[in-house]
């Protein structure tokens, strides 16, 4: 039985990829800061879940609880970072923003290192980041949040090379999910709100196929297409 590991599996997507992952015959550590949350996932089936805990702004706590995890799983071949956080911020409140940087790139990082090495010394494993397509361009309303998800695009990008190099069986797919009806999804006039049944569906055949990179849902391929060649001077007006 393959075990795997879901950080930030209290509610939406992430909560979602761990039924998935049960129903495929996996056990599953599931994290979250809301332990009440937690319990709920786990009586749905006690002997396939276990939890932890965990903040992943308090680095050191969360290692030692995804630690304690991989132990009682017996294991590990699968870890998805779902976590993070963001909010509109158009008056750059600092607060607001160190959050989303402490969780999306301390967090995100101290996570991401700790299960590569994991990997790299075991041979073989697969990390799953959900980033953004909110990653491929600034946004005025939400600086940090797309600024820390296209940290997370690069640092995914960059775990995939050192793979190559390391010469071990470790794969590293980014998940860019465009708008999903979670509580991450923000902001006046959403399009293509993707419904979380819909979009884990796509995310767990992405993972399946262990694929670079997918963006959920796939005609979000298309905005990040135009994203990426829109000029400058188009962009900024919007």
């Amino acid at each position: 039985m393959k075990k795997a590991i879901i950080i930030g599996a209290t509610s939406g997507i992430g909560k979602a990829l761990a039924k998935t992952l049960i129903n495929d015959n996996y056990k599953v550590g599931i994290t979250g800061r809301r332990t009440e949350l937690l319990n709920e996932l786990k009586a749905e089936n006690t002997e396939k879940y276990y939890i932890q805990t965990l903040d992943v702004a308090d680095t050191e706590r969360a290692i030692e609880a995804i630690e304690k995890l991989v132990e009682e799983l017996g294991g590990l071949d699968l870890l998805i970072i779902s976590s993070g956080t963001g909010d509109i911020n158009k008056t750059l409140d600092f607060q607001i923003e160190k959050r989303t940087i402490d969780v999306n790139v301390t967090g995100f990082t101290s996570i991401a290192d700790w299960t590569f090495n994991f990997f790299e010394k075991q041979k073989y494993g697969h990390l799953v980041v959900i980033s953004s397509v909110a990653g491929l361009r600034g946004e005025w309303q939400a600086p940090s949040y797309n600024a820390t998800k296209a940290y997370q695009i690069n640092y995914a990008e960059a775990l995939r090379k050192k793979a190559k190099k390391v010469k071990s069986q470790i794969f590293v797919t980014d998940i860019r999910p465009g708008f999903v009806n979670t509580d991450m999804a923000k902001g006046e006039g959403l399009f293509w709100v993707a419904n979380v049944d819909k979009a884990v569906k796509q995310i767990y055949s992405a993972i399946r196929r262990k694929k670079r990179v997918a963006y959920i849902t796939k005609r979000w391929c298309f905005v990040a297409m135009i994203l990426k060649r829109l000029p400058n001077f188009i962009y900024d007006k919007m």
